[in-house]
Order: C-alpha cells, then structure tokens, then sequence
C-alpha cells in the first residue's frame, strides 16, 4: 500500500500539465513525473517489475481524485 502520497505542481505556471510525486512502499521511497496523459516516469529508483504495474495504477487513481476531482 502506499504512503505518504505528496506531488505538486511541475511548472510555476500551473495552466501547463505535469506534477511531481513521491510516495512510500515497502518502506522504499520512491519518486516521478506524472504526465496530463497518464505516464509515469520514475525519477528515483523503480519499483519490481511485480509491483510496478499494481504502484502505476495506484498513483493514477490518487491523481484523478487530487487533480482531477
């Protein structure tokens, strides 16, 4: 599960998609980029390939209700 769920904006002017997110899992830290067409780009280390597609998901969905909402 994850913890922690932080992100803010990517640019200073707020009108241009992008966000910055970090969470925990496992106790590991772990950060990205957050994409306006739903692409996550890990800027730290990557989760395992098991977990990786499950965490994706996952942070979709908290950026839908934060952002999107």
């Amino acid at each position: 599960m994850i913890q922690h769920f932080q992100y803010k904006n990517m640019f200073e002017n707020k009108q241009l998609p992008g966000w910055t997110f970090s969470f925990y899992f496992s106790g590991l830290k772990y950060q990205g980029n957050y994409h306006k067409d739903g692409r996550v780009e890990w800027t730290g280390p990557t989760p395992p390939v098991e977990k990786e597609e499950i965490l994706i998901k996952q942070v979709h969905e908290l950026m839908l209700f934060h952002v999107y909402d």
